[in-house]
């Protein structure tokens, strides 16, 4: 468990706040491992039948932070990271982003697999993977240009554009975007009108909706490999040492 990881329970809503404002709410494999451990339990309840992910203070999440990973242990059999994007992928029941302020990353790529996605004015998503070296995750390779078009995808992943909530809900990206103080009242209301719903076929009508999921998880192993791979190059060195000494980055 980390102490980032901020996990609430409310009429059979859990609510993961990710709680690391000091740095941007950026995640760490420890945070990741948490929210893993949170959402496979969420799945197994019983008792719990919505689960919401949100950040503290004006920040969703800035996505990974880069020095954990850099200095992270690339051995395990499945880095937390992994185990999360499985998990959030995996999960049988709903799964539901507060996006409350800046979604960088990772902190963009987890709404490809949640159910429902909301959003306060002040929101922006962005997945700077090319800038830093590295390459999408999560799937966002085949489901953001399958969610946005090619054109808008190649934008976001190729070029680095950054989305404000009103164009990611245009996109349809985010189903409906709040007043940044009204986004948590709404999306618990939300959540609390989902948890009331038949859970039986619930269940069901999410596993429709998400037909294909197989597909998805043989890509997000290919990403993953590549994504490996960039972590232990020279780009990636680059944009780590780059970010240190507050310079541009140098790929020659």
């Amino acid at each position: 468990m980390s102490e980032n990881i901020v996990i609430t329970r409310e009429e059979r809503v859990v609510t993961l706040t990710i709680s690391r404002v000091e740095k941007k709410n950026a995640l760490t494999q420890e945070m990741y491992g948490a929210l893993a451990d949170a959402l496979e339990a969420y799945g197994e309840s019983d008792e719990d039948r919505a689960l919401i992910i949100t950040g503290a203070g004006d920040m969703f999440t800035a996505g990974n932070d880069l020095t954990d990973f850099a200095e992270g242990d690339r051995e395990a059999e499945v880095p937390p990271v992994w185990r999360f994007l499985n998990a959030i992928r995996d999960c049988p029941k709903p799964v539901i982003a507060a996006v409350n302020g800046p979604g960088i990353g990772v902190g963009m790529t987890m709404l490809l697999h949640c159910d429902l996605v909301y959003a306060g004015q002040s929101a922006t998503l962005s997945v700077p993977f090319v800038k830093l070296g590295l390459v999408p995750e999560a799937g966002s390779s085949v489901l953001l240009p399958a969610a946005v078009g090619m054109a808008v995808a190649n934008d976001m992943l190729l070029a680095g554009r950054v989305l404000s909530a009103e164009e990611a809900e245009r996109f349809g990206l985010v189903a409906r975007v709040f007043p940044d103080g009204d986004l948590m009242d709404a999306v618990q209301g939300i959540a609390q009108g989902v948890a009331t719903s038949a859970p039986v076929a619930m269940k069901l009508s999410k596993g429709l909706i998400r037909h294909g999921r197989e597909e998805v998880a043989a890509h997000m192993a290919r990403e993953a490999r590549h994504f490996a791979a960039q972590l232990q190059g020279p780009e990636f060195a680059e944009s780590v040492a780059a970010m240190a000494a507050k310079r541009t980055p140098d790929y020659g």
